[in-house]
């Protein structure tokens, strides 16, 4: 049992919680623990402050106190603030988002850090989240620090989507692997066109896309015309964590393929970045695109870290 020395550390509480089916079933209580009397303990959650009376405790004991994001976590982290989801809520540490169904990536959970519960109750909240607004419930894993929740997932019968990389790369390396293009456009907000190239590479755009696209303030949309206005070459930049320039939607029309657009986009989005305090960047590919991991190695990007997007069964 824990002790006055256990104060200000965190802990895990295991309490009865009630019957159910006619057997004894029990909840667990995992935070700081900042009150013991002789009649309860108080644990501070990552939500709220719980009060515990002894007379329900079975056991409790004092845990390693919460490490340090690893820079997998890190990263992810950074990626998400990215891509926003139009509606996001925490989870304890963990960060459930939705958008609409529009990419796997602003619509499933993010499960880093503490979720402030069991990791049987965290997946079941998730699940209910997500049903509760008529979407099939996601979480995305990074590999390997989320083998945990993997194996959770997975004995529940989730599926996995194929791997995505995520790519990184120090900008002055792309810097240099690129020339200077002056026919390649910047703007702070889409212009029309820009947004009918990145429709053509992921399909319809709704409302709902347009809003996580653009909902970084620090973004620049690159593009390359015709004399017409049309867009040959897009791409999307944005600064949204610290030293880090997140790059993604590169798209070179297919009759202009061949040509070195993407790298001209990648290129210039790169340049703006370092202007504005940026030191590296980072991408997220398909495993299977072996033309675009190709590329961007020719540019110093190389894999950081891979993830899933696995999707429940239906209920």
């Amino acid at each position: 049992m824990l002790g006055p020395h256990d104060v200000g550390h965190r802990v895990v509480v295991r309490r009865r919680a009630g019957f159910r089916a006619e057997r004894q079933v029990f909840s667990d209580v995992l935070g700081e623990l900042v009150d013991l009397t002789e009649t309860d303990l108080t644990v501070r959650t990552v939500e709220r402050l719980i009060r515990v009376p002894r007379g329900e405790i079975t056991h409790a004991k004092r845990v390693p106190d919460r490490r340090r994001p690893s820079a997998t976590e890190a990263l992810e982290r950074v990626a998400a603030a990215g891509w926003p989801a139009p509606e996001q809520a925490q989870l304890g540490e963990w960060l459930l988002r939705a958008g609409g169904g529009w990419t796997a990536r602003a619509n499933s959970a993010l499960p880093i850090g503490d979720p402030g519960r069991t990791l049987h109750d965290a997946v079941d909240a998730v699940e209910a989240w997500y049903r509760a607004r008529g979407l099939p419930p996601k979480i995305t894993v990074a590999e390997p620090v989320g083998g945990r929740v993997t194996a959770e997932i997975t004995r529940r019968g989730w599926r996995p989507a194929p791997p995505t990389l995520v790519q990184t790369a120090a900008l002055p390396d792309v810097v240099a692997s690129t020339s200077a293009a002056d026919d390649v456009r910047l703007d702070t907000t889409p212009p029309p066109g820009w947004f009918t190239a990145v429709a053509g590479h992921k399909g319809s755009l709704p409302e709902t896309a347009r809003g996580i696209l653009t909902g970084v303030p620090v973004a620049r949309y690159a593009g390359m015309y015709t004399a017409d206005g049309e867009p040959v070459a897009v791409g999307r930049g944005v600064i949204a964590g610290g030293p880090w320039l997140g790059i993604s939607l590169v798209s070179v029309d297919p009759a202009y393929r061949r040509r070195g657009l993407g790298r001209a986009v990648v290129g210039t989005l790169a340049r703006w970045a370092v202007a504005a305090g940026a030191t590296y960047a980072y991408l997220q590919v398909e495993e299977h695109n072996e033309a675009a991991v190709a590329m961007y190695a020719g540019l110093g990007f190389s894999a950081h870290h891979a993830y899933a997007t696995w999707t429940a069964p239906a209920p």
